[in-house]
């Protein structure tokens, strides 16, 4: 990060960090302490959408004067959260950056759900940071060893840890990830903990929690924003709102990384473009047969498969768009320039 930063500093900038984001500023992380800042209107007028504007984790220059800073740039991101805003609007909400791992808090309660799971992973692995699945509420399941074995068989080379920050159990296994500068983040649905693991993590009340609810174990969204929390150990950790209907931005790439197992097998069918359905000679339909593949996990891969491909012809689209609307702009801009020569 020093390196990205040089050429600003020569122009007598300083570096901070996004702690948290609000409506129209942020608060900052620098050497002088906690700081307001605001986007520059060079920054401001160069964006493309939300995605261009700082994040939480980002690290900025800020030019600094006596009445405000403001935030000049953003320093290229090492790793980058991202998932699709609500509704029907094809664009990109970046989540947290600069984050080495990302805890996957799940909730061994009644809101278990291994497809969520899955999805997860998707988004952390797309991110560049490394994910470790985190079972909270493990004091409340009744069945835990199941639980595990079938947490372990859908994350393959990722670790999994329970414990239960409530009841300040097995809470040392995090202990490794949490090294002095290590950024980590925490995803996952509403009521399954966050808030919890950090107030633990941080040893002080620092985010508020409520209990989830009768006959679903579902919370509300006790945490309102994305904050950036300094932790003694000299991490630092992100908590961020929780996240029941998780719309991915991107991750094809990633889907194999998640889907290991199916894409190991699949390589055995006999046809290159099987669809694992009817084909004959699929080798991933003879493995659920031999229940070496679960039927589910398979229905999973194939629906978060098309809805990937959809969303990337989209974005597809979205970018041919965007360009016929700056060539437009660009030779209305020559004609206007033509007619006042003459």
């Amino acid at each position: 990060m020093a390196s990205s930063f040089m050429p600003y500093c020569q122009h007598g900038f300083v570096a901070g960090r996004v702690a948290v984001e609000y409506r129209d500023r942020y608060l900052l992380y620098t050497e002088q302490g906690e700081q307001f800042a605001e986007v520059s209107g060079k920054l401001r007028h160069r964006a493309t959408g939300i995605q261009d504007f700082p994040a939480v984790g980002d690290w900025v220059a800020i030019q600094q004067t006596e009445r405000q800073a403001t935030i000049q740039a953003i320093l290229p991101r090492i790793s980058k959260f991202s998932r699709k805003v609500a509704g029907s609007t094809t664009e990109e909400q970046v989540i947290a950056t600069n984050v080495d791992t990302v805890f996957l808090v799940t909730g061994l309660d009644g809101d278990f759900n291994l497809r969520r799971i899955e999805r997860y992973l998707i988004l952390a692995w797309d991110s560049g940071a490394v994910p470790v699945i985190v079972l909270n509420k493990a004091d409340l399941c009744p069945d835990f060893d199941q639980r595990i074995a079938e947490v372990e068989a859908i994350s393959l080379g990722v670790s999994v840890i329970a414990l239960s920050a409530a009841q300040q159990q097995g809470m040392e296994a995090l202990q490794p990830y949490l090294q002095p500068g290590r950024t980590i983040a925490l995803l996952g649905s509403s009521g399954v903990g966050k808030s919890t693991l950090t107030n633990q993590l941080k040893g002080e009340q620092v985010q508020a929690v409520q209990s989830v609810r009768q006959g679903d174990d579902r919370g509300k969204h006790t945490t309102t924003h994305r904050q950036l929390i300094p932790l003694p150990s000299g991490a630092l950790i992100i908590d961020t709102p929780g996240m029941r209907e998780l719309q991915l931005w991107s991750g094809i790439e990633s889907l194999p990384e998640t889907f290991t197992d199916i894409e190991a097998i699949a390589q055995r069918c006999r046809f290159r473009n099987c669809q694992h359905e009817q084909e004959p000679g699929c080798a991933v339909q003879q493995a659920i047969l031999k229940g070496q593949i679960d039927a589910q996990r398979l229905l999973n891969y194939q629906k978060l498969q098309r809805e990937l491909h959809y969303l990337a012809r989209k974005q597809d689209q979205q970018a041919a768009m965007a360009e016929k609307q700056r060539w437009k702009k660009m030779h209305k801009s020559m004609r206007n320039h033509s007619k006042q020569q003459w």
